[in-house]
């Protein structure tokens, strides 16, 4: 036991006095924050450039569906001809709408064609089909002999407030809040035992090519050495989370109490007759109560023990297959060949729980929530929006009972492969060494 404990030290502290592990727990989180604001900034950027589009309108009819917008202006080349609109608008505009004259609505909604020199993007073409559609469909209205306006005041904007049948209120910014918890610390999960499954993989090479474990293995059991390795990184990996945690938390508290206190203080200069100003503070006092009231709502304890379990749970099954790869190759390129099966569970988890954020009760989601190799990926992208404890607790103890059996098969290859030389192993070797 006290071998196994110096094993742990040694991994644990080589790899805290790493300059890059320093680097890169302190750092992150403030690249992470600024590559997010960079990615807003350029995106908002982006969107301030002002395209310019033509449109030939021959019915004379849907003109005015092309309202101007801030980085959008529409133009009339109607008069022109399309011939002569076509080739001032490929000198001097984005593209060009060109709406021919048909016998009926119907046969013009798939007679519209949009001309330019470079692909359009999807949410131009989106937002032109969207104000197309809605003066087609007003001239059909028009046509029924049915008053536009007066239809259009009947059409009202519902907003449904949900509510369980315990009484917790919730709503659309919390289930955005949830999505982005669980996807946040699933991902986390995926990149730990990614980062930290190859660290271990690495140093058991490593250790193995510069012969320095035939002098370590004769002091210690090989068990105990993969087993130290594991645990070593595992302790470095928990401790990196932990400052992110703190660091992530104390700027969620800064912009708390920032965003927390009532923004109508401002409103002290601003005109006391500005009736639309109020209104724009207080619909922005609204929402920023209603994401602060959300994050109380979030399952924050359940999320931080469950990645607790889940993290220590995945990595250590990972972990022990990427040790048991280290030690029956004699490089880092021998690995790839192995690396397929290994990552594939990882990638399908990610995909999965994505895909059920939409339906996160569902059987797909309770099942591989539950399955050892994805569940802690799925289950922590499930656990935001409520998961029965039976489940979470079936899948813990799932979780144990293979990695005790999957470190049990890795300490047989670690024990063989580590001392083996020269001979690229091949999967059916590796299953012989499982015999001895």
């Amino acid at each position: 036991m006290n071998k196994l404990l110096l094993i742990i030290k040694r991994e644990f502290y080589a790899k805290v006095k790493n300059k890059s592990f320093i680097i890169l727990t302190i750092l992150s989180p403030l690249l992470v924050i600024a590559l997010g604001a960079l990615i807003f900034y350029l995106s908002e950027k982006n969107s301030e450039d002002v395209r310019k589009v033509a449109y030939v309108d021959e019915t004379n009819q849907l003109a005015t569906a092309f309202t101007s917008t801030k980085t959008l202006k529409y133009v009339d080349l109607t008069k022109l001809g399309f011939k002569e609109a076509k080739t001032t608008s490929e000198k001097n505009y984005y593209g060009l709408i060109y709406i021919p004259k048909v016998d009926s609505l119907n046969q013009l909604t798939k007679s519209i064609k949009f001309y330019s020199q470079e692909t359009p993007g999807l949410s131009l073409i989106s937002s032109i089909e969207s104000r197309l559609d809605k003066r087609i469909r007003d001239l059909k209205i028009e046509k029924l002999n049915i008053d536009v306006l007066k239809l259009k005041k009947t059409e009202t904007n519902i907003s449904i407030a949900t509510e369980n049948f315990t009484g917790e209120k919730s709503s659309k910014i919390g289930s955005l809040l949830r999505m982005l918890a669980g996807g946040g610390f699933g991902y986390l999960i995926f990149m730990f035992i990614i980062i930290y499954g190859t660290s271990v993989m690495r140093s058991v090479i490593e250790e193995k090519t510069s012969r320095i474990i035939e002098v370590i293995i004769s002091s210690v059991k090989p068990f105990q050495l993969m087993l130290g390795k594991i645990l070593g990184n595992a302790f470095a990996g928990l401790l990196q989370f932990i400052i992110w945690m703190i660091i992530g938390g104390t700027i969620l508290f800064a912009v708390t109490l920032y965003l927390g206190p009532d923004a109508t203080q401002s409103a002290n200069v601003m005109p006391i007759n500005s009736e639309v100003v109020q209104q724009v503070q207080q619909a922005s006092n609204n929402n920023v109560q209603l994401v602060l009231q959300e994050i109380k709502n979030l399952p924050i304890l359940t999320i931080f023990f469950s990645f607790l379990i889940y993290f220590f749970g995945g990595y250590l099954i990972y972990s022990s297959i990427y040790a048991a790869i280290g030690a029956a190759v004699d490089s880092e390129t021998d690995t790839q060949q192995f690396m397929m099966p290994v990552l594939m569970p990882l990638v399908i988890a990610i995909y999965i729980g994505f895909s059920i954020i939409e339906n996160p009760h569902g059987s797909v989601a309770v099942g591989f929530s539950i399955f050892p190799l994805t569940s802690p990926i799925v289950m922590l992208m499930r656990i935001p929006f409520g998961v029965p404890w039976w489940q979470i607790a079936v899948s813990m103890l799932l979780l144990i009972l293979t990695f005790i059996g999957i470190v049990w098969f890795a300490a047989k290859i670690y024990r063989i492969g580590i001392l083996m030389y020269g001979k690229k192993p091949s999967y059916k070797e590796i299953y012989k060494w499982l015999k001895y």
